[in-house]
């Protein structure tokens, strides 16, 4: 028997520590090579840490919600390999001599361990017999009850985990596409009396709320975050906005003429984002000074441009993926990193590195609605441009024949930067050229 000392890995160059949000497995519990074993959190994302041998857990040396640092040791795990490399604690009491018929140390602990394997033995041997039931690991059961549902439909949730056991992924990948149609498979609970019964059609009433009671939610993990990055935000940095409106009519129509084609050719879908990120790299060159830090008394002016790319989740939390090097990409690549980090972003299946090192941030929210805002900067670096939604407007159009009304399509451009070493000119005019590269969009550039 040897004992194998895990220790947090490596989450990425500036990830020195992570929390222990759920422990998928206990003291006692046999794992296998590449078996989820805990949760954890870092500022950046959330994953689960797989194990590196097969064994039996015999100790935790972290709780849940304790933070720890890279390289510390998680937990202990009793593997079949012999014990010549393990490191007994250093005594610095006088040493007792052993009693006569008295275990040795190692013995003891080999005794203990033997009889818990006994013990898990017996109890596998005794449910051979019992009715298979899936498995679900605390995580899993977490989210299917605050989700509300019941057993029987979380059954029918395929998983692509070994055995096809249900993931985290699995489970939000379904709840992102959750069928409604039966309403009597879906309700959470029935309630005899007049009140309304919570459902999938009513998933905010909740039992204080039915009788008349504020309800109070605790914040989660990464709302915690975000509140946090975005009150340093503010104290850290000038923040002050620019807005200019843009006519981005004949960029709306070489996209509705070349999205299809797109589609074919390369397989992915032609949004907006790639579009307006062009624009953005564009000015970024234009205007290095926007794709920069500051720290203390020094300004840094990036070399790499690095598009930070907000993405709500299905929760409702933001979170944003990094485009490396994004203006070494042509719009066929920036549209496949673009959808790629979308779309792993909304199944939590990011890595820390992929969203780091941004220089510059943009965030489109016109996907909900909004016309304009004033987005926070997203520290260290010192400036964010919003996109708000494109809408048909009339407008006076200027010919050589005279002037007239007619509709175009427009957008406001919401730019907050770091007013410390971005003065209002600068700010200003790097806006207004990303307009300026959004109104003239060449119909013949190629893919």
């Amino acid at each position: 028997m040897g004992q194998y000392y895990f220790k947090l890995p490596k989450m990425g160059e500036s990830v020195t520590e992570a929390t222990v949000t759920k422990w998928l497995k206990q003291v006692g519990d046999k794992v296998i090579l590449d078996d989820p074993i805990v949760e954890i959190a870092t500022d950046k994302v959330d994953t689960d840490v797989t194990s590196e041998v097969e064994g039996v857990i015999i100790e935790q040396r972290f709780k849940e919600n304790d933070v720890v640092q890279v390289g510390e040791t998680l937990l202990v795990i009793e593997t079949k390999e012999e014990i010549d490399s393990i490191s007994l604690p250093v005594q610095t009491e006088k040493p007792i001599e052993p009693e006569k018929n008295k275990k040795s140390e190692t013995e003891e602990v080999a005794s203990i361990l033997e009889e818990e394997m006994d013990s898990i033995d017996n109890l596998i041997t005794s449910r051979v017999d019992e009715p298979a039931k899936r498995f679900y690991s605390p995580l899993i059961k977490s989210i299917s009850k605050k989700e509300g549902i019941l057993q029987e439909e979380l059954d029918r949730i395929p998983g692509t985990g070994k055995n096809q056991r249900l993931t985290k992924s699995d489970l939000l990948n379904y709840l992102e596409n959750r069928p409604f149609k039966d309403s009597s498979k879906v309700k959470i609970h029935e309630k005899k009396s007049n009140d309304l019964t919570p459902s999938i059609e009513n998933p905010m009433v909740t039992e204080p709320l039915l009788k008349g009671q504020n309800q109070i939610l605790e914040m989660t993990r990464m709302e915690k975050l975000v509140s946090e990055h975005m009150k340093s935000s503010l104290e850290t940095s000038a923040h002050v906005q620019s807005f200019i409106e843009a006519d981005v009519t004949d960029l709306w129509d070489w996209r509705e003429k070349e999205k299809e084609t797109f589609l074919k050719r390369e397989n992915e879908k032609l949004t907006f984002t790639p579009l307006f990120i062009t624009a953005i790299i564009k000015a970024l060159r234009d205007y290095p000074m926007l794709n920069s830090s500051l720290e203390n008394d020094r300004i840094i002016i990036k070399k790499e441009i690095n598009i930070g790319m907000a993405t709500a989740l299905p929760d409702g939390n933001l979170i944003v993926p990094v485009i490396k090097n994004a203006d070494h990409l042509n719009l066929v690549g920036l549209t496949k990193a673009v959808n790629d980090l979308a779309n792993r972003a909304r199944k939590n299946q990011l890595i820390p590195e992929e969203v780091q090192e941004g220089t510059y941030t943009f965030t489109n929210i016109g996907n909900f609605g909004s016309i304009m805002g004033t987005p926070i900067i997203n520290q260290p670096q010192v400036g964010i441009l919003a996109i708000g939604i494109i809408r048909k407007m009339p407008s006076v159009i200027e010919t050589p024949n005279g002037d007239f009304i007619g509709v175009r399509r427009k957008v406001i451009l919401s730019h907050s930067y770091d007013h410390r070493i971005i003065n209002g000119a600068t700010g200003g005019l790097f806006v207004k050229r990303v307009a300026e590269y959004l109104e003239n969009w060449n119909e013949n550039s190629p893919f």
